[in-house]
């Protein structure tokens, strides 16, 4: 009986002992003695509005005038501008921007539409749209920087007159085309050429009356 008594004592003693140790430890002394928490499942990834210029050349033309800007809708059907609209005439070639993969290339009720997902710019990656073009290539092709597309198709209304309609989108955002272009690009004025005869004298060194 004695030695029961003691057993039973001892016991107490050993389970009063382990609750004020487990009762004097900290909750984040807890998550360490049972090992790491289960990592927390992340929710979807907030859509990339990051655009890098790596563009090196503009769709059309050497620096074509933008007829109309882009002007984003405030909802997804809202009414807006979803891209710029770039002055070229009918039947100039239409080039990629960046080296890429053609996504799209065919016909949309009734326009040609050729649409070009441009590498290296992240998952989903960003993809440019061209309207109205006569494709000359087809989807699946690969494309380098400044490889034409098609050419541009005549007597589109959107514009009221001859022009591109040059669209950016990631995934379902639509994003300003612009912001493709560097600087130096986007800001540099139109190529002028020399008379003739200034072109002379520069080869030359000295002036016209001396040669």
């Amino acid at each position: 009986m004695r030695a029961k008594r003691c057993v039973r004592t001892w016991l107490g003693l050993l389970l009063g002992m382990t609750v004020t140790v487990l009762g004097a430890l900290t909750p984040s002394a807890l998550a360490r003695a049972n090992g790491p928490a289960p990592p927390t499942p992340a929710g979807p990834p907030a859509s990339d509005t990051t655009v890098t210029p790596l563009a090196r050349l503009w769709p059309v033309g050497l620096r074509p005038s933008v007829l109309r800007g882009w002007d984003p809708p405030t909802t997804p059907y809202a009414r807006g501008h979803r891209g710029v609209d770039l002055m070229a005439p009918p039947g100039a070639p239409v080039r990629s921007v960046a080296a890429g993969r053609v996504s799209f290339a065919g016909r949309v009720a009734g326009r040609g539409v050729v649409a070009v997902e441009l590498a290296g710019t992240g998952t989903p990656p960003l993809r440019t749209t061209f309207t109205p073009v006569r494709a000359t290539v087809r989807q699946g092709d690969e494309v380098a920087a400044g490889e034409v597309l098609g050419t541009l198709e005549p007597g589109d209304a959107h514009c009221g007159t001859s022009c591109l309609h040059w669209g950016l989108r990631r995934d379902r955002t639509y994003l300003n085309p612009l912001s493709l272009l560097p600087p130096w690009l986007l800001h540099r004025g139109p190529s002028r050429l020399l008379p003739l005869t200034g072109a002379r004298r520069q080869a030359s060194g000295s002036p016209a009356h001396l040669r």
